[in-house]
């Protein structure tokens, strides 16, 4: 049997690389929670922001030469802060530009208000914001420079704070409980961003492990699979090639011989394509009654081949009527090899139920306990192949002969 008698032989299907599986998956969940983080600040820095900019717009504190554009220093990134976050899009430059920017407008603090109502009551609209830098730290920074910015931004606050109302007046308790307060809620949203963060790289990594598992026991699985067919490919070619050329004597067996080392030697080079056994693309019955009766002229010219193709049937995959076609030729060549070909016949019928294709001789039978286990004849070149492509094979023999019946239904 060649590649070119047989219509069914086509070119392998292409194969995704084990190693895609595990693509995407190292940082899926981090992903997902950086997103959430991003969504949650954004919220947040937005009701604060709202809160500040009504406390800052009536505000008196500062001069007025600078009131608007400190507004606009410290509101714009903010704004460009939370649009970012919303969008996803150059999330850390802008929550960069604020994490920068409000510290040095703290530094500057005392600078404004100097000389202005220096009014002790109530916190002012700055204070608001020292957590929204904390924040902004967090998606921007290592943990070290979170913590420290967590830190740096109170202490700022209470510094600047105190050089606007005066140190050692009666607000300074005021302002160190302002300033604690900030702090203690930075590392609040410091930690649970750690936390978050932490979970999802264990979560990730959890998944790699479970993907590269997976894709290592495919590739056990695959390369076995490989074995068992190219086991079953050297029985079906070169062994069967190599007994039937000892056992020539007469011219005939001499030319069935020569004919099943050809098909030895197709089939070598054509390796790739017989251990998968073909692509899925359809292929008709009639296609696959022709493709039968080519294997069996090659094997025994004389041999009948009667074939019942019911009207409107359904096609069959190809790498199904391929390894319908393999296993019938080993059926055959083991009734060529050990019954003499005698009272051999094939019979194929296909409706719109399957396929069912029947080997039968008169020859002694024999007994399936005596079979070496070394020997794929049977074990790997016809019940491994038909199950391998859903479908199951059958042998029975007695002292009056041996049928082997392969069977594929159409999936329901």
């Amino acid at each position: 049997m060649t590649t070119e008698s047989l219509p069914i032989a086509v070119d392998p299907a292409v194969r995704r690389p084990l190693g895609d599986i595990a693509a995407g998956a190292e940082q899926f969940t981090q992903a997902r929670v950086e997103r959430i983080i991003r969504v949650v600040v954004a919220l947040g820095c937005a009701v604060l922001g709202v809160q500040a900019f009504l406390n800052a717009w009536g505000s008196r504190q500062e001069s007025p030469a600078v009131h608007l554009p400190l507004l606009l220093v410290v509101f714009i990134p903010l704004g460009m802060m939370v649009a970012a976050c919303l969008a996803g899009v150059a999330v850390r430059a802008a929550a960069g530009v604020f994490a920068v920017v409000f510290p040095l407008v703290l530094v500057c603090w005392p600078l404004m208000v100097q000389g202005r109502g220096l009014h002790a009551g109530g916190a002012p609209w700055i204070w608001y914001l020292l957590n929204v830098a904390t924040a902004a730290a967090v998606l921007v920074f290592p943990l070290a420079m979170q913590i420290v910015w967590a830190a740096l931004i109170p202490v700022l606050y209470a510094v600047a704070r105190l050089l606007q109302l005066g140190i050692g007046s009666s607000a300074t308790v005021g302002v160190a409980l302002d300033a604690t307060f900030a702090a203690i809620l930075g590392a609040v949203v410091i930690v649970l961003g750690w936390l978050l963060r932490s979970v999802a790289v264990g979560i990730d990594r959890a998944r790699s492990d479970a993907v590269a598992s997976y894709a290592e026991a495919a590739s056990a699985n695959a390369a076995e699979t490989e074995r068992v067919a190219v086991a079953a490919l050297m029985h079906d070619s070169v062994l069967a090639a190599l007994i039937a050329a000892e056992r020539a004597e007469t011219p005939r067996e001499e030319g069935l011989a020569s004919a099943m080392a050809r098909e030895a030697l197709t089939r070598l080079a054509n390796a790739d394509q017989d251990s998968g056994e073909g692509p899925d693309e359809p292929v008709d019955a009639a296609a696959v009654a022709a493709g039968l009766r080519t294997v069996v002229a090659g094997l025994a010219p004389d041999i009948p081949v009667e074939a019942e193709i019911g009207i409107g049937v359904p096609a069959v995959p190809g790498r199904v009527a391929r390894a319908l076609v393999l296993a019938a030729a080993q059926a055959v060549r083991n009734a060529i090899d050990h019954a003499q070909a005698r009272g051999l016949r094939v019979s194929l019928r296909v409706d719109e139920a399957g396929v069912r294709l029947q080997v039968i001789d008169r020859g002694p039978g024999f007994d399936p306990a005596n079979i070496p286990e070394d020997r794929l004849g049977i074990r790997g070149s016809i019940v491994a192949r038909m199950a391998a492509v859903g479908g199951r094979a059958r042998v029975r023999t007695a002292a009056a002969g041996t049928l082997v019946t392969l069977d594929w239904q159409h999936p329901r």
